[in-house]
């Protein structure tokens, strides 16, 4: 297995995966694109996949910190860290056959190095609470996250206004999501 930085050579396959785990238009070209150019900062990549030949097992998407907005999902006044230092953590997915393997922690593992030498100290996240088997939020807090407040129908607004398909819920997402940060 290798963990190697997100090029555009990966985007077909991450963005398979990502609708595949997440639903249908989860991602697409254009998301993936400015995901990664959100990514980049001082030439300094902090978005990676996990590959074992060709096979794509796994991807971290990360927002290098100055490179994305906050929004109403952010409780910046309870981080208690600059939001200037923060990164975003948008979104880590390994397939099924995978999964339990360590890959996540490897990915953010990877997007952590890489963020702190763009100058941050700390990850901002929003964990699906509904991930199989609560995955997301128990791998997020063995990393050392800590819950910073719980948001109901988090991606509502996405599946109503611009065509999201939960892979639980539908064309009407209801998910939660658990706003997390990890200092490092």
């Amino acid at each position: 297995m290798e963990i190697k930085q997100l090029t555009p050579a990966h985007y077909d396959a991450v963005i398979a995966l990502g609708n595949l785990v997440h639903g249908d238009n989860y991602l697409d070209l254009e998301s993936i694109k400015l995901i990664h150019q959100k990514s980049i900062k001082n030439n300094i990549n902090a978005s990676f996949i996990a590959t074992e030949g060709e096979q794509l097992l796994g991807f971290r998407l990360t927002y290098a910190p100055q490179n994305w907005q906050t929004d109403k999902w952010c409780s910046c006044d309870l981080w208690q860290v600059p939001v200037d230092k923060t990164c975003y953590f948008k979104c880590n997915t390994v397939t099924e056959t995978a999964r339990g393997k360590g890959i996540g922690g490897l990915l953010l593992k990877a997007s952590i190095e890489a963020v702190k030498k763009q100058g941050g100290i700390a990850g901002a996240s929003h964990i699906w609470l509904q991930s199989p088997g609560n995955s997301a939020f128990r791998y997020f807090t063995k990393a050392g996250g800590e819950l910073i407040k719980i948001h109901p129908d988090r991606w509502l607004c996405d599946s109503l206004e611009h065509g999201y398909v939960c892979s639980l819920c539908g064309n009407e997402c209801h998910c939660e999501a658990a706003e997390m940060l990890l200092k490092f």
